[in-house]
């Protein structure tokens, strides 16, 4: 288990020069494998993921020097789900949105996401303006929370609510009713009832490949997800 150091109680306003694409990603990203701190007297953010060879050496220093080092706080999975969510509830192609809702069901939902995007440039540039706009206001926020006052202006200009997206009349996203990946589960199932027991054998090993494959799939989710928000920031700040 990862022991994290402790945070100060209480620290005055701290007026720092940000290392902002850094704290962009660090926001961004959210692992259980990786802590991020900003060091109040540098502006700098120091990364501590478990497994570098020098996590226990940087995770020592913070604790030695825990005043001048403050955690911090990423976006929440469940925070940033809900983004995708109010997106998708957003667009307006009928058959995108049925393909986006489907997308963000069940476990590698953000890849999947973007996977669909990918064929749909317009809503992609769409997309990535308005998350980079819901992390802005989110880093805007925490930094206020803890007194920090940035000496130098952030790279994405002045920082306003987000707007809200216009909801487009057809299928929402119902909280609480069958989603469409249960449908489609529930479809599996019913079919599964109708194979023969001779058959069963082949449609059972062809369900444990796409097991394994969701699996393989899942574990490199956490990898290629990290380079994305890199490679959105450097996008963004570009």
């Amino acid at each position: 288990m990862t022991v994290r150091p402790t945070v100060a109680a209480s620290r005055g306003p701290a007026r720092i020069d940000l290392d902002w694409d850094a704290l962009e990603i660090a926001v961004e990203r959210n692992s259980p494998d990786t802590d991020s701190y900003l060091d109040l007297t540098t502006g700098r953010v120091l990364t501590i993921t478990s497994g570098d060879p020098e996590a226990a050496i940087n995770r020592q220093s913070v604790s030695e020097n825990i005043r001048n080092f403050l955690r911090i706080e990423p976006a929440s999975s469940r925070e940033q789900y809900r983004w995708m969510e109010r997106f998708v509830g957003s667009v307006a192609d009928e058959a995108l949105r049925e393909r986006l809702i489907i997308s963000i069901d069940g476990k590698g939902a953000f890849r999947r996401f973007k996977d669909v995007l990918l064929a749909y440039p317009a809503e992609r540039e769409r997309w990535f303006s308005y998350r980079a706009d819901l992390l802005h206001w989110h880093i805007h926020n925490w930094l206020g929370q803890h007194d920090i006052e940035p000496t130098n202006p952030p790279p994405w200009g002045q920082v306003q609510p987000p707007a809200e997206l216009p909801v487009v009349a057809g299928k929402p996203i119902v909280h609480g009713a069958e989603a469409p990946g249960e449908t489609l589960r529930r479809q599996a199932r019913e079919l599964i009832d109708t194979i023969p027991a001779i058959d069963l054998p082949s449609a059972i090993a062809f369900l444990e490949f796409l097991k394994t494959r969701a699996s393989e799939l899942g574990a490199r989710d956490h990898k290629a997800d990290e380079l994305d928000a890199q490679r959105d920031a450097d996008r963004a700040a570009g």
